[in-house]
């Protein structure tokens, strides 16, 4: 076993030893160039493109070049000339440090002098259509002129190029120029079939040429190139190119998959796991492999998509696209790519291996998008009979029209390395199409079979796409004549459509009209329908380029590179790399003129964020880019929260107020604005603290506005604006409406030249100026006056602390917010009135009324508030109200939405009431609670003890709603709640002891018998003071804050909302803890005092006629009942209504006299509370001279002190009326006319 081990390590140590070897002469014999410079030193040394290698016909170009200078003589980084020509058609010269770019013959000198030992990334690009060169010195533009339309409008193909070294061609053989040569060195030469943008040539530096690559097989010298390791770059993206032969056991014709999957397969297999294989194409396949050891034959070769095979085939070629991660330098990739590509695989019935002179490691700028193509930029020519094969996707566009067909055959689809030796770069055809047609029959959609038709008769070939169809049904009956057809519209449905057409093959422009004019009109049937053109307008447009334009966004800065009509530029983004962002140059189907749509960022992340507004410094020449940047990152802030941060929210307001205070603002500027603004107020952004600031930002937005026309409006979901020069010598007053049906949308203006005093029709509010406004015009811009109108759909700018106050106010916001100002100055104290009608929200009730304010911005501290001040409201209707004003502000209507409004008279009757009830209140049941306390023989039964306990609740109540906004106005914090907790707790403690007694008077009448209860009283005082306590503590420990300053629902009439009060804030706590609490309590009490009257009519019946109780007796004590369970507080929930007031002054006054009517009942009338007073605090005649038969009696025995186990009923043994005669004087306070044992 030893042994086996033995070779088994010995075999892997070897396999290891083997892998390192062969990646290491992979290495060295790697055709790359990468890593690598070109020495020339003065030796000869001719660096040549290989005669294989050939230059295309181009029409955009771009070269780059590494260049570092040793001596500063005359020298040369490339140069290439067309055939049989000296003059240089495209290079790189200089002299010293001044260089100069050569095009066409045309000399163009660089400013920026290049030292010498340092290098220099140049890139120069060149754009046929544009007429524009551009050089790049290490990223930067450092010129950009325009070439003469006489200069040629492609680089001559087929041409000669060098390194180092000026030439010229003698006898088919390129020789050197003397004199020229470059003292330095030479790296990364590349060359590229289109003008790469400013942003590819700064980001994408490490891509490889699509025309000429940095290989050493395209090619030709005779001076071997020296690594250096400043040239190394690292990168992510390749492109492998190669052929690959196929060995396999299985019988022609039986390979059980595609060339693809076998590919993929053997691909994943050998590559390591940072490799990742993302497109693998095949082509060419055939059962004998051709000898390919030609680098430049590979290259003609293009990929087919998704081509399967069925038979397992001895040689195809395979284009693969993989991806490095994490990035690694470009000629360390290519090497060890190109060693696990070099070596046999096998696996069950197949053996692969590749060709190792065909293979190609490129590095490339991105994968080709199978599922979601770009739009082409390149047409592909053959250089051979063979037609090339290439990827042919589906083009996805915006606009009218739904997806467009897949481009033609000869269209590529990517950026991608071209293979060809000729390509043709220009745009395509365009043409405007107007359509006029009927449709006979019954279509189930016409318009959409309108567009499936036109689709079908121009897409056929794949050569045309529809773009920005819009149809437009003609209505009404009436005849017109076309053609000298005459068609009767009654019994047809007519059709206007309007379209573009762009044609991909570039045939002539006559043979396009042609085709189209044969494809629409041509007769339509399809059984159900018929389609019929009787007008047919075909244009051919040349719509321009979209030009080059730089972004500044919140995904950084972005060049986009000049685009044909309908292309789709592609960037890659800032963050992540990996991912790309994509703009649309769009053809416009009104003008038939193209603009920059906006750029599709979807899969960038955001580098800015708002806190890095405050590092830019607003100007005239960057507001709009400023407020674009701020749009983009309060809507990605609101994208991904519900709200903006408080910091974040003062950062864009000052910002957004810099950019009104730069310069004039443009309507599309203030649009941006109101829409930011408008966005914020939908969000749960709490935007109060700067609610100000954003109302005076909106009006300078306003006056400072520029505009043309007559007026502007501007509107966003719940906000317009409106603003209008008029001329004050033609005003004739002025009125502005809004109509706004959701929140959500935006509102529908609209203006009036003239006063109009009735409301406009289908509006939520209008307000209207008088003519006699222009005697306060001040002359504005070319004399005329700027006048603003707002609306605001949302109140979130206008929260008065006054309405804020939940339950504790009874004033609501019930109408939208509009206003008018007049070049921003102060208007007031118009004779004339100012007419604002406003519609309801929520109808009015026949008992509410109305209040027509406005927003005082000094009110509240400078916080705001609405002010009913020089306003008179004038109910129109339930749902509209109208308001004279004699000043311009913002305007609204407030609603009671609870009841109507007390008098003065009655405010301070009821404020007298209140104050002296709970006075008087306090005395009696001081007194109460002093006599109880005092008399040890008073307070020995059990309903003495509950009054005892009830008397004290209720004193604690009033000495707390008597000093309550004493102590509020000391504007302490602390102090308030615990002012707050203690009214609730003592409100809470009183119902509770009421429900005590309640229970206590139900046991005794109920339960006949005696009961025994341990502890009774001990209970009843853990319940009456420990519920509350609990109720109380659940309040504060879910919020503290639900305690402060308000005014409770009792105390609103008393105080008539002027003085301060310490009570509950908070609407949930205080129907949930108060009202539901009280309830349940006088449901209890009602119960209980019905069965007390019930049990007094059954006593009446029993007694005899010498022992009845008189009907004063009765009454006597029902009123005591009615007092003890709290029966009054009943008239607090029957306050509304035509009889509030008066039942508002039956609650004052028996609430807060019920300590009085306790004292009276409990104290006063009740005869052994007044032997004890005669005994203790009189003297002489008026004190008993024998009191000890009712002392023991009192006591409940001959001189003994009660059983501590005491029993609900007072008697042992009793009949129904002994029991009810016991609980009825306990309840009135009448003395027994004989006496009881205990």
């Amino acid at each position: 076993m030893k042994s086996v081990r033995n070779l088994s390590c010995l075999a892997f140590c070897l396999s290891i030893l083997l892998a390192v070897c062969l990646l290491g002469s992979a290495a060295s014999d790697s055709n790359s160039l990468w890593g690598k410079k070109l020495k020339f030193i003065g030796r000869p040394c001719l660096w040549q493109l290989h005669p294989n290698t050939a230059v295309p016909a181009l029409n955009e170009l771009t070269v780059c070049i590494l260049l570092r200078l040793e001596l500063l003589t005359e020298w040369t980084g490339f140069d290439y000339k067309a055939p049989g020509q000296r003059s240089i058609e495209l290079g790189l010269q200089g002299k010293g440090q001044k260089g100069s770019v050569w095009l066409f013959g045309r000399k163009v000198p660089l400013t920026k002098e290049l030292k010498s030992d340092k290098w220099y990334s140049v890139c120069v690009t060149w754009s046929g259509r544009a007429q524009r060169l551009r050089v790049y010195i290490d990223g930067d533009k450092e010129l950009e002129v325009s070439v003469a339309p006489l200069s040629p409008q492609h680089l001559a193909p087929n041409g000669t190029l060098t390194l180092g070294v000026s030439h010229y061609v003698l006898n088919s053989e390129v020789q050197e120029e003397d004199g020229k040569g470059l003292f330095g060195d030479i790296g990364l030469f590349r060359m590229w079939a289109r003008e790469r943008s400013a942003e590819e040539i700064k980001e994408n530096n490490c891509s490889d040429g699509d025309v000429v690559s940095w290989d050493l097989r395209q090619w030709k010298y005779n001076c071997p190139p020296e690594p250096d390791s400043h040239l190394h770059c690292a990168w992510s993206l390749y492109k492998i190119k190669m052929w690959t032969f196929l060995d396999t056991s299985l019988k022609a014709g039986k390979c059980p998959m595609s060339l693809e999957e076998v590919a993929r397969n053997w691909l994943e297999n050998i590559f390591p796991p940072r490799i990742s294989v993302r497109e693998v194409f095949v082509s060419s396949p055939s059962r004998s492999c051709h000898g390919v050891n030609n680098f430049s034959a590979l290259h003609v070769q293009r990929p087919q998509a998704s081509l399967a095979s069925s038979a397992c085939d001895n040689c195809f070629s395979c284009e693969v696209y993989v991806n490095v991660d994490p990035a690694v330098n470009v000629d360390v990739v290519q090497a060890n790519i190109t060693a696990l590509l070099s070596g046999n695989y096998s696996s069950d019935f197949l053996n692969l291996t590749a060709d190792p002179y065909s293979i190609s490691v490129l590095p490339v700028e991105s994968f080709p998008e199978v599922t979601k193509p770009t739009p082409t930029v390149i047409t592909e020519l053959p250089t051979s009979g063979e037609p090339t094969p290439t990827v042919t996707t589906e083009l996805a566009t915006s606009g009218p029209t739904e997806s467009l067909p897949a481009r033609p055959g000869n269209m590529s689809t990517t950026r991608e390395p071209l293979d060809l030796n000729e390509t043709i770069v220009g745009p395509d055809l365009f043409f405007r199409v107007d359509l006029n047609l009927n449709i006979t029959g019954s279509p189930t959609n016409p318009k959409g079979d309108i567009t499936t038709w036109v689709k079908n008769q121009l897409e056929v070939n794949n050569s045309m796409i529809v773009l920005n169809l819009i149809i437009e049904e003609v209505n009404g009956r009436y005849m017109e004549q076309y053609n000298g057809h005459m068609i009767l519209n009654g019994q047809q449905t007519q059709y206007n459509c309007t379209f573009h057409v762009q044609e991909f093959n570039m045939n002539s422009v006559e043979n396009n009209k042609a085709l189209i004019h044969a494809a629409l009109t041509s007769k339509y049937e399809n059984g159900s329908f018929t389609i019929q053109t009787i007008h047919l307008v075909i244009k051919h447009i040349v719509p321009e380029n979209c030009l080059e334009e730089t972004t500044f966004t919140i995904f950084g800065e972005y060049i986009w590179p000049e685009a044909f009509p309908e292309v789709t530029q592609e960037m890659g983004c800032k963050k992540p790399k990996s991912e790309r962002a994509s703009r649309l140059c769009k053809l416009d189907i009104e003008t038939d003129r193209t603009s920059w749509s906006v750029p599709d960022m979807t899969n960038c992340k955001p580098i800015v964020t708002i806190s890095d507004l405050e590092n830019i410094n607003v100007t005239t020449g960057n507001a709009e880019q400023v407020v674009d940047m701020i749009q983009d990152l309060v809507s990605n802030q609101l994208e991904n929260n519900t709200e903006l941060f408080s910091a974040d929210l003062d950062t864009v307001v000052d910002k957004l107020g810099e950019v009104v205070d730069a310069s004039v603002v443009i309507p599309a500027v203030g649009a941006d604005i109101v829409n930011i603004v408008a966005d914020i107020l939908l969000s749960k952004t709490d935007i109060t603290p700067v609610a100000s600031i954003v109302l005076n930002l909106t009006e300078r937005m306003g006056n400072k506005m520029d505009f043309q026309d007559e007026s502007v409006n501007v509107t966003a979901p719940s906000l317009a604006l409106s603003m209008v020069n008029v001329d004050p010598g033609d005003f004739r007053g002025l009125t502005f409406g809004v109509s706004c049906t959701s929140p959500i949308l935006n509102p529908k203006i609209f203006v009036n030249q003239n006063f109009v005093s009735e409301p406009l029709p289908d509006t939520d509010a209008t307000i209207a100026l008088p003519p006699a406004l222009h005697d306060l015009f001040l002359p504005g811009k070319d004399n005329k006056t700027r006048i603003q109108f707002q609306f605001y759909g949302t109140e979130k700018l206008f929260q008065d602390p006054d309405l804020n106050n939940g339950a504790q106010s009874s004033l609501a916001l019930n109408s939208y917010i509009v206003s008018a100002s007049v070049n921003g100055s102060h208007v007031h104290n118009l004779k004339d009135k100012v007419v604002v009608t406003l519609n309801h929200q929520k109808p009015k009730q026949q008992e509410f009324e109305v209040r027509c304010v406005f927003w005082d911005f000094q009110k509240n501290a400078g916080q705001g508030g609405w002010n009913s001040g020089g306003c008179e409201t004038q109910s129109i209707s339930s749902n509209q109200t109208s308001c004279l004003c004699d000043h311009l502000t913002h305007f609204a209507v407030l609603l009671d939405v609870s009841r109507r409004d007390l008098s003065d008279t009655d405010s301070q009757i009821l404020t007298v009431i209140s104050y002296l009830g709970c006075g008087i209140s306090s005395i009696f049941l001081g007194i109460t609670l002093l006599t109880y306390l005092a008399f040890e023989k008073l307070r020995r039964d059990n309903p003495s003890k509950i009054l005892i306990n009830l008397s004290a609740a209720l004193l604690g109540l009033s000495m707390l709603f008597l000093l309550n906004s004493w102590l509020s106005s000391f504007s302490n914090y602390g102090l308030c709640i615990a002012t707050g907790a203690s009214l609730h707790y003592f409100l809470l403690a009183s119902f509770t002891w009421m429900g005590l007694e309640a229970v206590h008077m139900y046991l005794a009448l109920v339960k006949v018998f005696n009961i025994y209860i341990p502890s009774y009283i001990l209970k009843f005082c853990a319940a009456g003071w420990g519920i509350p306590l609990v109720i109380v503590s659940i309040v504060l420990a879910i919020d503290k804050d639900a305690y402060g300053n308000a005014t409770p629902e009792e105390a609103k009439v008393a105080l008539q909302f002027t003085d301060q009060f310490c009570w509950l804030q908070n609407d949930v706590f205080f129907y949930v803890t108060v009202v539901a609490f009280f309830l349940l309590i006088l449901l209890c009490n009602i119960f209980v005092f019905i069965k007390v009257l019930v049990q007094i009519r059954q006593m009446r019946f029993n007694k005899s006629s010498a022992n009845s109780r008189t009907s004063l007796q009765d009454l006597r004590a029902v009123a005591s009942l009615t007092v003890l369970l709290g029966l009054t507080w009943l008239m607090g929930f029957f306050s509304f209504g035509p009889g509030r007031v008066a039942m508002l002054y039956l609650f004052c006054i028996f609430n807060t006299s019920q300590g009085f009517f306790i004292f009276l009942f409990h104290c006063l009338m009740k005869e052994n509370v007044r032997t004890q007073w005669r005994i203790h605090l009189c003297c002489g005649r008026f004190r008993p001279n024998n009191y000890s038969d009712w002392s023991r009696s009192a006591t409940g025995g001959t001189g003994g002190r009660p059983k501590k186990n005491i029993l609900v009923n007072t008697v042992s043994v009793a009949s129904d009326n002994t029991t009810t005669r016991k609980v009825s004087d306990s309840s009135t306070g009448s003395a027994p006319n004989h006496h009881q044992r205990a």
